[in-house]
């Protein structure tokens, strides 16, 4: 696992304070069309070409940066944001997760809603509020949208300051190191320095917007000053090398003492707090940070006083991680009947059962737990992935609806690309290889891939999917001249 230098060096100070930003809600989408930005035409908006350049940055890190792949979690942090955001002043803006595979304190917001976090978050948050109050100041940058703001004073170089601070976290995602931030940069340094004098007041006002979300939305506003007080002594214990978070957000004593006394002056509307389940996130990002050592997440779990039934659920991922399936579904199953309403546990077991390759038994565990939620992307995921051996058709016809609602998850079109081709579907199976491709940032590859589509679909004679390559095929030249303003 490369060390978080690798990828967030120093200079992020003046990236994140840059990216902590938010274009207004670009126009609608259908739903067949994966949201990808519109590109043709010139911008109406700067804020639309701030969503445009945020959503190529998304397939960019993607494509450089080491991913956290967990569909449980993802979901998870999915639904918090999902309470979250009514209350953040973000209006219709749409917010998409990346989940960086990085043992170190970190989240970030990117223009377009692209919510960063590392799986060291977890592994710091010791509880859901503070776990939260991240995700909710987060939210209040976007809303703030404070990199427009920030760059009011100099809007002819807005765009291309944007474009080349982006290009910068991209170099640092994939090793290029200061210089190669130096040689993105150019002129654009000036423009940084200046909006360095903007941190203090966006801090303060992202943390305003954050603790009243918090409040509104059921969760201890406290819950932000407890975290803010954990990061300030981390920060000097670790004197010079704090965690890049910390550099980009640091927690001045007047910060502290001004998020402390809005707290106390908030009201929480219907407390919602659910440390067990969050728990259970935690355990599985200690067990994705310790994968080689998983006693090592057990005893830091334990040492740090989580729930008892998060204790027994990582033990059981633990088994599973040692070949003791059975030992590991038994567990799960008694969890399941203990705590009903956590759909993620039934889909743990499925998950396990997929990974032990007892194909029927997770078929069986998804189809029981999509029966009470239908719409749960895990248990949909290992389900098709689970189809796929034993009924690919199914699959097939599975994958089309999850990549319909999920246009934004790579997951998705691999296993379809998959299931198309062995449902005999070679022209949407390879258009399918083509949006993972340009999901995970490699267009021109997409772009080749559709070639290879168009080509199968004729041979197949499917009029449906030449004219659904034709209509992608645009798009794709659109979006490769938005990825090359990096």
């Amino acid at each position: 696992m490369p060390h978080l230098r690798t990828i967030y060096p120093r200079w992020a100070l003046a990236l994140f304070l840059a990216l902590s930003t938010a274009a207004v809600s670009p126009p609608g989408h259908a739903i067949d069309d994966y949201q990808l930005p519109s590109l043709g035409g010139a911008a109406t908006s700067v804020s639309n070409e701030e969503y445009r350049l945020g959503r190529a940055w998304l397939r960019q890190f993607r494509a450089q940066a080491p991913q956290w792949q967990d569909p449980i979690v993802n979901d998870y942090v999915q639904g918090l944001i999902a309470r979250l955001a009514p209350h953040s002043q973000l209006g219709n803006l749409q917010t998409t997760i990346v989940m960086v595979d990085n043992r170190s304190l970190n989240a970030f917001a990117v223009p377009g809603g692209v919510v960063g976090i590392n799986s060291g978050l977890f592994a710091f948050a010791e509880d859901e509020g503070a776990f939260v109050s991240v995700l909710a100041h987060e939210l209040g940058h976007l809303s703030q949208r404070h990199y427009a703001r920030g760059s009011a004073r100099a809007e002819q170089t807005q765009l291309p300051a944007m474009a080349a601070m982006l290009a910068g976290m991209l170099i640092a995602a994939s090793g290029g190191g200061d210089a190669g931030l130096a040689a993105a940069m150019g002129s654009q340094a000036a423009l940084i320095q200046d909006q360095l004098s903007y941190s203090r007041r966006f801090e303060q006002e992202a943390d305003r917007i954050g603790l009243q979300a918090m409040a509104n939305a059921g969760y201890d506003p406290e819950a932000m000053v407890r975290m803010f007080g954990a990061m300030q002594r981390m920060a000097r214990l670790q004197g010079g090398t704090p965690p890049e978070f910390l550099l980009s957000h640091p927690v001045s004593d007047s910060r502290l003492s001004d998020a402390q006394v809005r707290a106390s002056q908030l009201r929480v509307a219907d407390t919602y707090t659910s440390n067990t389940l969050y728990d259970m996130m935690r355990a599985r990002a200690l067990l994705s940070i310790y994968h080689n050592t998983p006693q090592q997440a057990a005893s830091r779990l334990a040492q740090e006083d989580a729930e008892e039934p998060a204790q027994r659920y990582l033990g059981a991922l633990i088994a599973a991680h040692n070949g003791q399936t059975d030992s590991a579904l038994n567990t799960l199953d008694q969890l399941a009947r203990e705590l009903p309403d956590y759909s993620m546990l039934p889909a743990s077991a499925a998950s396990i059962a997929l990974d032990a390759q007892r194909y029927d038994a997770a078929i069986t565990r998804s189809q029981r737990l999509l029966r009470l939620s239908p719409n749960y992307l895990p248990a949909q995921l290992v389900l098709a992935e689970a189809q796929l051996q034993r009924d690919p058709d199914a699959a097939y016809n599975l994958l089309r609806e999850i990549t319909a609602r999920h246009p934004e998850n790579p997951q998705g079109f691999s296993l379809l690309a998959e299931a198309a081709g062995r449902s005999g579907d070679n022209g949407w199976g390879h258009l399918a290889r083509a949006e993972h491709l340009q999901l995970t940032g490699r267009i021109d590859s997409g772009i080749r891939q559709l070639s290879i589509a168009k080509d199968a679909a004729r041979q197949e004679n499917d009029q449906q999917a030449l004219a659904r390559i034709e209509q992608r095929r645009e798009a794709f030249l659109e979006y490769r001249a938005a990825l090359e303003k990096f």
